[in-house]
């Protein structure tokens, strides 16, 4: 075998192992709380961590991260075009299930010493989660249940959620009531589910 022969194996033998355990992949069936911890059991051990850690419901935070990286590790946001036509770089820094900015990374890392956590690993992008909605909870009172007035929060951050700004985004709003309403139907499916206990 020649040598660029031998090279472009191990190039695709690489990038075919990227990661592991669905990396880069949403689970099968989005709809189902159920389905998605039988096919990634990872994720019921870090939903219960955060949930224990910081009080945000497991519900909670599955329906977040359904709308914010249908559970897709390495979620981005789009790219911009310049003329339509040449791409000059993502809308915005978010990255991962949690969709988390580069600012408000920096932030939880400082805050918690977690400095090794991913955005691109579950159990790290819950935790920030937990972290962010925990502090939500404290500085505007948010119940941990309400995954609409969190995820609002979450997404246009406190002070803007202090001052309303989503009250001109009448998308947002759709999208978070359908953030509360996910949150329900995965709250009933994991009252019958294992996997969640």
């Amino acid at each position: 075998m020649s040598r660029w022969l031998r090279a472009l194996v191990l190039v695709l033998l690489a990038a075919s192992c990227g990661g592991g355990g669905g990396s880069g992949t949403a689970p099968r069936d989005l709809e189902n709380a159920c389905a998605i911890l039988d096919e990634r059991p990872h994720y019921a051990r870090a939903f219960r961590a955060a949930e224990r850690k910081w009080g945000v419901p497991m519900h909670v935070q599955m329906a977040t991260i359904y709308q914010e990286s249908k559970f897709i590790s390495d979620a981005r946001t789009p790219f911009r075009y310049a003329l339509g036509v040449i791409p000059y770089g993502r809308q915005s820094s978010a990255f991962g299930y949690s969709q988390a900015l580069d600012g408000t990374w920096d932030e939880y890392l400082e805050e918690t010493g977690n400095r090794r956590a991913r955005r691109d690993n579950i159990a790290d992008a819950v935790d920030f989660m937990g972290w962010y909605m925990s502090g939500s909870r404290r500085s505007l009172g948010l119940n941990m249940h309400d995954a609409r007035n969190q995820y609002l929060a979450y997404h246009e951050g406190r002070t803007g959620f202090r001052r309303g700004t989503y009250n001109n985004k009448a998308w947002l709003v759709r999208v978070a009531d359908d953030v509360g309403e996910r949150s329900l139907v995965y709250q009933v499916q994991l009252a019958t589910c294992r996997a969640a206990r």
